[in-house]
């Protein structure tokens, strides 16, 4: 019997403006350099282009990791790989869920993961990768060092779960 490879997309997102924020940029950077992903993986590097990801994932995949800084209180630098799906929504009235949707501009990975479920398409599997920051708020270009030292580590990481779904 023959197992059709996973379709899985590694998105790297961020704005490389803010500092650390970049994190998930710099991955997807590495990770389309270095090349040698099991069949099925498409990396992308999104930035701040959250409708690039809704539009990539609209295409079909049983898997999805975005890749990102995730502020959870750590060591910066610190990696995360956590299961991911969109926050509730309850405690917005139809006005709030209307502006919410309506903003595409502002597409974060949350929202993108939102309107996927709305239209039907969120992949089975959900994941992120993120990574603890030192700062990805202020204005400036370059990672931190703690930050900049993670994106080895994280290739390596994103590499073991891709070859992980190929096995399996």
């Amino acid at each position: 019997m023959v197992h059709a490879s996973p379709r899985v997309l590694v998105a790297g997102v961020g704005n490389v403006l803010h500092g650390d924020d970049g994190f998930g940029v710099e991955v997807a950077k590495r990770l389309l350099a270095a090349g040698a992903l099991p069949a099925g993986v498409r990396v992308i590097e999104t930035g701040i282009g959250g409708m690039s990801l809704v539009q990539e994932a609209m295409t079909g995949c049983d898997a999805l990791l975005i890749v990102d800084v995730c502020a959870r209180g750590g060591t910066p630098g610190q990696l995360y790989f956590l299961d991911a799906e969109p926050s509730s929504l309850a405690h917005l009235d139809a006005h709030q869920r209307r502006d919410y949707f309506a903003d595409t501009h502002c597409a974060t990975p949350d929202r993108v993961l939102h309107l996927l479920a709305g239209v039907g398409r969120l992949p089975p599997r959900v994941c992120l990768l993120g990574c603890e920051p030192v700062d990805a708020h202020t204005l400036g270009l370059g990672l931190s060092a703690a930050v900049a030292e993670a994106i080895a580590p994280a290739v390596e990481r994103i590499r073991a779960w891709t070859a992980s779904l190929a096995a399996h």
